[in-house]
């Protein structure tokens, strides 16, 4: 793709997520999500494959319908209420559409088909943007919502997402597919608390993006989209290699790792608000997500290829490893001693 027109999709992107995280108006918003779904079906068609024409087409249908779904919900609290203010949505058949546009947007169970199917059809760098700048207005306009959403149907969707996100990823074998099902999971997560802490879904939403940006980039930089390929790449920068290893585990929610924080607030929120069973469930759901990324950390690291591979060793590479992967590995993995410094910033 001409590199002015790949400029100008993504400045469109960063001005779309602005405006809509900006807006106190609803039709304001409303435009931030249709220039964003724009900017991005070029980036996801670019390589002109059957596979990624499709997924540009499944991307703009689903996100065609929200977006529709957005603006009927806004324009029902209008009707009722006279207000177009975002933070004013009182009117409840309004919040739940409007819960059902911003589940279909993201990607939350019970509509979640579409996901896998787009980021299996979209570049690597793609997929990064879809998994996380793409998710940012949706979550934004869920925040500042918070207040009138419906606790029950949200702590529903949050746990079939977990389960959902947890099950559908076990038997993947295309890496793009186990990370859409992982980012659905991590999605339940950030569904369940937002309602009683939303400064919690943010926290997890930041620390989600930085690991998930770290993986996208590490497995852009080894070239690698298939779980076969992963078992031998590790060849190629095994310092890196080791470093994703890590990342994966941080994802899963680990201790020590960075990936625990908030999984351990949301948890701790949960039993204040006496939810104690629904945080059991969703932290036994989570064991699920957890198996694959031992499964994907398994084939980074820990094996050698079996004899009978079809793939041939790749050589060693004398590329150093761009800055940015160091610092996001770095952050991904070690930011849960000084977790007490960055609640005092949330």
């Amino acid at each position: 793709m001409n590199p002015q027109a790949n400029l100008i999709f993504i400045i469109s992107l960063l001005l779309g997520t602005t405006i809509t995280i900006s807006s106190n108006h609803w039709i304001m918003a409303w435009t931030g999500l249709e220039i964003n779904t724009l900017a991005i079906l070029p980036l996801i068609s670019k390589s002109h494959h059957p596979r990624a024409i499709e997924a540009a087409t499944k991307y703009f249908l689903t996100q065609s319908a929200a977006s529709a779904l957005v603006l009927f919900s806004s324009m029902t609290n209008a009707w009722h209420t006279g207000q177009w203010d975002i933070t004013q949505l009182t009117h409840p058949t309004s919040s739940l559409i409007l819960t059902s546009a911003i589940a279909m947007k993201l990607g939350l169970v019970p509509f979640h088909f579409w996901f896998p199917e787009v980021l299996q059809g979209s570049p690597l760098t793609t997929g990064l943007l879809l998994s996380t700048i793409m998710k940012l207005p949706p979550i934004a306009l869920l925040y500042m919502t918070s207040h009138s959403l419906n606790p029950t149907l949200l702590t529903t969707l949050a746990i079939l997402s977990t389960a959902l996100g947890g099950w559908m990823g076990l038997n993947q074998t295309q890496i793009r597919k186990v990370l859409a099902f992982s980012s659905i999971s991590h999605l339940g997560w950030m569904a369940i608390i937002i309602v009683y802490n939303p400064k919690l879904t943010l926290l997890n939403f930041y620390l989600y993006a930085m690991m998930t940006a770290t993986i996208f980039l590490t497995l852009n930089t080894i070239k690698v989209l298939k779980l076969s390929t992963l078992m031998t790449a590790w060849t190629k920068i095994p310092s890196l290699n080791a470093m994703l290893l890590l990342t994966l585990l941080s994802l899963a929610g680990l201790p020590p790792l960075t990936g625990f924080l908030p999984k351990w607030l949301i948890i701790q929120e949960l039993t204040k608000q006496d939810m104690a069973p629904a945080a059991t469930l969703i932290s036994l759901l989570s064991l699920l997500s957890l198996f694959f990324y031992l499964r994907l950390a398994y084939c980074t690291t820990i094996t050698l290829p079996p004899h009978t591979t079809t793939h041939m060793k790749q050589w060693r590479t004398n590329k150093s490893t761009s800055t940015m992967i160091a610092i996001l590995t770095t952050m991904s993995i070690m930011l849960l001693p000084i977790s007490p410094m960055i609640l005092t910033i949330v």
